[in-house]
């Protein structure tokens, strides 16, 4: 198969813990931002605001699920994200360990709202 159109074609092509992990973003994105559509942006599963920026993304590897936000975003939560490997705008959840849903769920809505009153747009 060549590269994932959709958000269901990518998690597909993953099983056991990183499909499990996917899955479980996937639906606390639809919870957080429910306004959002699903999209593939640069092969990767993308969550983008009615404006067409997008909000945040995710990416499966061999063991971790990383999701990436803004940098101003992951930043605003540098204490939270202490017990997390991180980068620029990311954050690795690695399989196997409790996700911090949410903590998430504050990280997502903080990024709708600098999006939303303060016009921070997509890296």
């Amino acid at each position: 198969m060549g590269r994932p159109q959709t958000v269901d074609e990518y998690i597909e092509g993953f099983s056991g813990p990183g499909r499990e992990l996917l899955e479980q973003l996937r639906a606390l994105a639809h919870e957080a931002v429910p306004q959002a559509s699903e999209a593939i942006k640069w092969g990767y599963p993308a969550w983008v605001h009615p404006s067409g920026t997008i909000l945040l993304m995710v990416s499966g590897h061999a063991k971790h699920v990383s999701v990436a936000f803004t940098p101003s975003t992951r930043n605003e939560f540098d204490a939270d994200l202490a017990g997390f490997a991180t980068g620029k705008g990311t954050v690795k959840l690695p399989y196997g360990q409790p996700v911090p849903v949410d903590l998430l769920r504050r990280m997502i809505a903080f990024r709708v709202g600098e999006h939303e009153d303060e016009g921070v747009l997509w890296m």
